[in-house]
Parts: C-alpha cells; structure tokens; sequence
C-alpha cells in the first residue's frame, strides 16, 4: 500500500451497486468540516446493502421516512439513529430509487484527532488513537456526525461532509472480505470488506439474538381458580 494524493469522489463513483463500490471506498477519506472544527477519516472498513433486495437493508420492505435518502441519488449520506444511543452513516449507491448504500463501519483518523478524542472521550476517559473511529458508531462520533446530516451530498465541494481519495493506495490484495456484523438476516453474504492488518479495523461479531426475559411462574391455582394468601 502506498500514499496518493487525494482529490474529490466524483458522483459517477457511486452509480454502481453497493457491493462494487464498497472496496473501492477502502483508502478514501471522509471529512466532516463543522462549526468546532474538522475531523477527517481515512476509511478501512465498510459493509454493502442492497437494497430491496437485500433482507438485511433498513430498505428492504420498501420506503419510509426514515429511508427515503436511500432511495434518493447516489453520492449523499444515509446518516440512522440506533439502538437508542448511536448515530451511523451510509453513503447511497446507484440511480435514485434503487437504495443501495454502504456502511462506513471503521477508519482511522488522519486530521482532527484532538477534537475527535474530545468528541470520544465525553464521559471523561481516554480514548487511544486505534479506537477513535473502529466501528460505526465510534466513527460518527469522532467525526460529528449527527441526524443534521442525513441527506448532505459528499460529492459536493462545499458540503459539510465530503468524501475524498484515496488518500491510501489499496490493491486487490489488501482487501479483505467476509460476512457482515451483527445482523439476522443475509448473514452468510460476504459483504463486508476491509484491508487487510489494519489495527482500525472493528472485530467480527456475529448476530446473537437476545434472550426473552423470563416470566414470573404463579403458584397453583385452588378453590375455583382464586389465588390463596
């Protein structure tokens, strides 16, 4: 892997499906220039989702409010609030109305990384430099990125949020590539893509379903039905 000089993603980059796009953004950069300063990114891990016809994509049965960036022109930010607590971002894929995207799910930071440890570090502990953008919640939160920019074109000079690159040379045989993480369905397709030793990288987790809450068993009912004290 080499060096290179980095330069704006054009649009056409991204009006192929998720799945071919995906290793392509190995290497590039995100950037996100805000009011406190700029964080940037260089990319070393990312999923693809397909869509509709894809079983494990928020888009697969169809549009919503909450997926309709998805389904709108590629080369703008699928930015999702999950689990309650976290913000993750997708960068959409193909014509407008097909939903393809691709998860940014790890990076390493290369410019910022005092503000993207501050913006890490809220609960008043250190954050090492390996683990300040290694998964997609992690990421978003070194980089700002919150529900404000769901939508913004990346392919747009003067956007807040720009992709770049690469900024990192990545041949065919630094990519790695194997099941994505977490998810109950599709788990099994190899979509997932990152280089190869990068300590940035998020580990593998498989999808474990969580376990129903046990019910309280009630004591034997007597006389009738009626509950005895």
């Amino acid at each position: 892997m080499g060096g290179a000089l980095t330069a704006p993603v054009p649009r056409g980059f991204f009006g192929r499906p998720a799945q071919e796009v995906a290793p392509g953004l190995l290497g590039c950069v995100l950037s996100h220039h805000a009011p406190d300063g700029t964080v940037a990114v260089l990319i070393t891990e990312v999923e693809a989702y397909a869509g509709m016809a894809d079983a494990a994509s928020h888009a697969f049965r169809g549009r919503t409010a909450r997926t309709a960036v998805m389904f709108g022109d590629p080369g703008h930010a699928y930015v999702y609030f999950t689990y309650g607590m976290h913000f993750c971002v997708n960068l959409v894929c193909l014509p407008a109305g097909t939903a393809s995207a691709v998860l940014l799910r790890a990076g390493r930071v290369i410019e910022g990384a005092t503000l993207a440890a501050r913006r890490r570090s809220a609960a008043g502990r250190g954050v090492g430099e390996r683990d300040l953008a290694r998964g997609p919640a992690r990421l978003c939160q070194a980089l700002g990125i919150g529900r404000s920019l769901n939508g913004a074109d990346v392919c747009a000079p003067g956007s807040p949020l720009r992709i770049s690159g690469p900024a990192l040379a990545v041949t065919a045989a630094d990519v790695r590539r194997g099941p994505r993480v977490g998810i109950s369905q599709a788990a099994e397709v190899p979509w997932r893509f990152w280089i190869a030793g990068d300590p940035t990288v998020s580990p593998y987790r498989a999808h474990v379903p969580r376990r129903a809450a046990a019910k309280a068993v009630s004591a034997p009912a007597r006389d009738g039905g009626t509950m005895q004290p």
